[in-house]
């Protein structure tokens, strides 16, 4: 028989008006069971040359990474009292830079971006850095050296 364009209409599986219309004995054809699972069940078992042509997107990982997954940009930060443990290594190498008595120090070079006021500092420093805390500020001019920042901001920002 040739398939007519209707051939999926529910009176094409009617025909014959029997008790069964053809699908067996009591309950054949009639819940889930019949037709392999609700929902994605068997995608991994008997489903799954379907899910390969028809879903290839199935498996695998999709969405979005959660924010607590990924790593956030972190500032280099360095403290006065780092500052002063780095200067003194420096001093026992030889590797100090010296202008006008006061000891130069790149922060920007080093791969630091900001300076924080936490330690003392004994000797006369003149630093180059990013961003600098108000209270990093005050102490290097307290053991009269300097600092040289692009922004001044407070401790903790």
């Amino acid at each position: 028989m040739a398939l007519t364009s209707r051939s999926r209409k529910k009176s094409r599986k009617l025909r014959g008006r029997t008790r069964s219309m053809g699908w067996g004995r009591i309950g054949q054809h009639r819940k889930s069971g019949s037709k392999g699972g609700t929902g994605g069940s068997g995608m991994n078992k008997h489903r799954r040359s379907w899910a390969l042509k028809y879903y290839p997107d199935w498996y695998g990982k999709k969405g979005f990474a959660s924010l607590r997954n990924k790593k956030s940009y972190e500032k280099k930060i360095v403290t006065l009292e780092e500052l002063s443990n780095i200067i003194y290594h420096m001093n026992k190498d030889d590797n100090v830079k010296r202008e006008d008595g006061k000891i130069l120090i790149n922060l920007k070079e080093m791969g630091y971006e900001k300076l924080i006021g936490k330690g003392k500092v004994y000797e006369k420093l003149k630093i180059f850095v990013k961003k600098a805390s108000r209270k990093a500020i005050e102490k290097v001019k307290e053991s009269g050296g300097e600092i040289i920042a692009e922004e001044i901001t407070e401790e903790g920002s």
